[in-house]
Parts: C-alpha cells; structure tokens; sequence
C-alpha cells in the first residue's frame, strides 16, 4: 500500500471522528439516539470524504516538497539548522519551570509557545550565521575561502560547470584534451538539479538526467584535471542558473555551458562563459566558395531535387540536384556557404553534373 492511500485512510478515519463529534454537537446529545445518530451519521461520512480529499495536500504533497527543498540543501545547512534547533529546544526547556508558574491561562500556553519560538530561531540563527560560526570554532567547511586563495596563486583558473554541459557530456572528450587547464568545481546545487531530472517522472528528463550521471562519473574517472564536487553556495538566491552567475562572480572564475539563456544573463552580468556549442562551431572545418569536398549524399532535402549530406564535424551540406545521388559519395563544389545558430550550412553542385 502506497504512502498517498494510507495518509487518505487515517485523514479519513480522523475526520470521520471530527464530524461525529460535530454531529453530536448539532443534536445536543452524545448518546445514541435516533435524532443524535440523524446528525452524527451525515457528519461522520461528511468529514470523512473531506478527509480523503485533502489528504494529499496535508500529507504526501507537503512531504514531496520538505524532501526536494531538504535534497537541494548543503550538508551545511543541515548541520547548522539541527544544531540550532537542539540549542532553541534547550533554552525552551529551561524556560519552561518559570513560564508554567504564570497566572493561567499564560502558564499552559507559554511552554509550548517558547519552545516554538526558540527551535525557529536557533534554527534560523545558525543557518543565517553558520558560517560565522564555523570560522569562529575553527571549522573547515568553508572551501570558497581556500578556492578563492588558490585561484590567486599561479595555479590554473578553475571552472564551474552547469546542469546542460554535464547532461550534454562532450566537457568529459574536451576536458581529457587538455584545453580546460584548472579544476572543474561542480556545486551541490547543480548536482542537486542533475538528480532531480534523473528522478523525474518524464521519460525523456529522466533519462537525460541520468545520462547527466553517468557522465559525471566519467568526467571524475578519466578527467586530466581534479573535478570537485563542493558545498559553496548563494543562500539569498534560489533559482540554480542565478546561484551559479552570482558564484562565479565571487571566485572571479567563467561558467562552462551549453544553456543559452544563461550565456546571455552571465554576460550581461560580466561573466566570462564557455560555450561548449560555440567551441564545436568554431573548430568545424573551414570551406569556401568554389572548393571541393567529398559527402555522402544520405538523404533527401526540403527543396525538390535536393540531397543531404553531412561531414565528419557534423556540418550539413545541402547538395542542389543531388537528389538522385541517395547512397553514394560524391564530390561536391561548393557554392555557399551559411551560419546559422543552428551551426553552419554548405550549399553545393555535384561535381558530376560539370559544374
């Protein structure tokens, strides 16, 4: 049995007792009497039905989300939030004896009413200033101190990588080349997002997501430089692509992405972005008007008579009159040439027909 029905069998069974209570209420009376069992009953199943329909919104729906936002949360945090709601909890309990000898009804409501307050702030005190507090224990949590250090020395500059270009997976190729000279930092928060599409009950997101894991472990097994996974996080601000400008920002490091919105905000902010898609365009080979190249013509084209080819780096070529070359590899003097955001595009006459 599901955790969704049991949650609607006990709010079913819960308000079911709450409307017979408010039957018996109604009819003045508790005992079981034709005029009480009138009103009791109706209530019972009354309250019962409501019971089974906000169950979800009282239970499972409430649950799903303590669990996303407590997956998103650094390890930190968690750490700081308990202890801070153990030192509340304390404080209450010692304020407990002098709060219960009030006049009532002060001394049975104040207890309960202080050991909500305390564990709230305990809680948000240490979250607010934990890592004050760490610093101030000697704790070692704090990385983004020890990252921004050794960024300043001669060592190479490191790179935060997103969501897209984990999930994407060519960094794991481009990074074993040597071109990504300094550390790869992958926050939780970016970590988080790549498992909440793995666990998404899209089919499409979902294997996305996990082909965003596996490459991740890849990237850890065969990457020629260190890639950290680290707690650093922008506590005032939530959305993932916001955090990650804001981070960059503070280590003074550029994002590795494939996200084109988030190029965009990042550059307008001053961050310097790595386009993983504009690296691809930018290394494809090189034609002009008038050269010759060799395709193989694979497929028909969007205007009548044309053919389709592709080279080695992925460009398309669209071959005029080409149509009737399906199959075979030809040689293909090019005419055009376009850039698209797409990518590029070569236009060209087969060679056969002696132009």
């Amino acid at each position: 049995m599901t955790a969704d029905r049991v949650s609607r069998i006990i709010l079913l069974i819960i308000f079911g007792i709450i409307g017979w209570y408010v039957g018996t209420v109604i009819a003045g009376s508790s005992d079981l009497t034709l005029d009480t069992l009138k009103w009791a009953i109706p209530a019972t199943l009354v309250g019962a039905v409501i019971g089974a329909l906000v169950a979800p919104y009282l239970t499972t729906k409430p649950a799903r989300s303590v669990r996303r936002v407590v997956r998103q949360l650094p390890a930190q945090q968690i750490v700081a939030g308990t202890i801070g709601l153990v030192v509340g909890l304390i404080i209450a309990a010692l304020l407990v004896l002098p709060l219960s000898r009030l006049p009532s009804p002060f001394g049975d409501i104040l207890p309960a009413i202080g050991a909500i307050v305390f564990g709230y702030l305990g809680i948000t005190v240490m979250i607010l200033r934990s890592e004050d507090i760490t610093d101030l224990l000697g704790g070692r949590w704090r990385k983004q101190s020890t990252v921004k250090a050794e960024s300043k020395n001669d060592e190479p500059m490191p790179v935060l990588l997103d969501s897209s270009v984990i999930i994407d997976g060519r960094i794991a190729d481009i990074s074993q080349t040597g071109f990504v000279m300094g550390p790869m930092l992958i926050p939780r928060f970016v970590l988080n997002e790549v498992q909440y599409i793995a666990d998404s009950a899209d089919s499409l997101r979902r294997n996305r997501g996990r082909r965003g894991l596996d490459m991740l472990n890849k990237l850890q097994r065969e990457s020629a430089v260190p890639v950290v996974i680290t707690d650093m996080d922008i506590k005032s601000v939530r959305q993932v692509d916001d955090k990650l400008v804001q981070l960059a920002k503070q280590l003074h490091c550029p994002i590795v992405t494939n996200d084109f919105n988030l190029n965009q905000v990042a550059q307008l902010q001053g961050v310097k972005v790595l386009n993983i898609n504009a690296l691809a365009n930018a290394v494809k080979v090189l034609v002009l008007p008038g050269e010759t190249i060799h395709v193989q013509v694979i497929d028909e084209g969007k205007e009548m008579g044309q053919g389709v080819g592709y080279l080695d780096d992925g460009t398309m070529v669209v071959v005029e009159n080409g149509l009737r070359y399906i199959n075979r590899a030809i040689d293909v003097q090019v005419t055009k040439v376009l850039q698209t955001n797409a990518g590029r595009m070569i236009f060209g006459q087969p060679m056969l027909d002696g132009s």
